[in-house]
């Protein structure tokens, strides 16, 4: 469990930054579809996409840092993002392709007649880790195959969604979510 939460840590914060540091532009410039819904609505916005993205980047090169001093937690073995530009690179995918999972759900949800902030659950709590997973995956074959064992996939489906709702929920008490989901 510890170990699928310290991979995901770079996946699991850009959403809630963004929201906490969003706002302005929205990504879609306010278009509206043939189906004469938005593309994605006001809450996905340049900001909390970059915002989102630079804290999850940053969280991961905590992390890196934590293994220089240290090589695990509770006695738990804690893997690498890599070496170098290759730690880099799998960071920035965990944390922008989890911005990307979520848009992209978004913009099925608007499809759908969803509006803004309609929860759609497992969904809502799983778009950003599949968004994560695939473009860590595209980007990273090697490290995704050798640190996603079938075992963390299972712990990382199972403990998200408990996370994600919790985070949520807080999220919505201090003000920077609409809604509790």
């Amino acid at each position: 469990m510890i170990t699928a939460i310290w991979l995901m840590l770079p996946a699991y914060l850009p959403n809630s930054m963004a929201a906490v540091f969003g706002g302005g532009r929205p990504i879609d410039g306010g278009k509206i579809m043939k189906d004469g819904r938005r593309i994605l609505g006001d809450g996905k916005t340049f900001r909390g996409l970059f915002a989102g993205t630079l804290c999850g980047m940053l969280l991961g090169m905590l992390q890196m840092y934590y293994l220089t001093q240290s090589s695990g937690i509770f006695g738990v073995e804690l893997p690498s993002f890599g070496e170098g530009s290759g730690a880099l690179l799998v960071i920035f995918t965990l944390a922008f392709g989890s911005l990307i999972g979520d848009l992209s759900m978004s913009f099925f949800k608007r499809r759908m007649g969803f509006k803004r902030g309609a929860p759609l659950p497992v969904v809502d709590q799983l778009d950003f880790v599949m968004g994560a997973w695939l473009l860590t995956f595209i980007a990273s074959p090697h490290w995704f195959i050798s640190n996603f064992t079938y075992s963390i996939i299972l712990a990382v489906l199972i403990i998200t969604p408990l996370l994600h709702v919790s985070t949520n929920i807080v999220g919505y008490f201090i003000g920077v979510k609409n809604e509790p989901w």
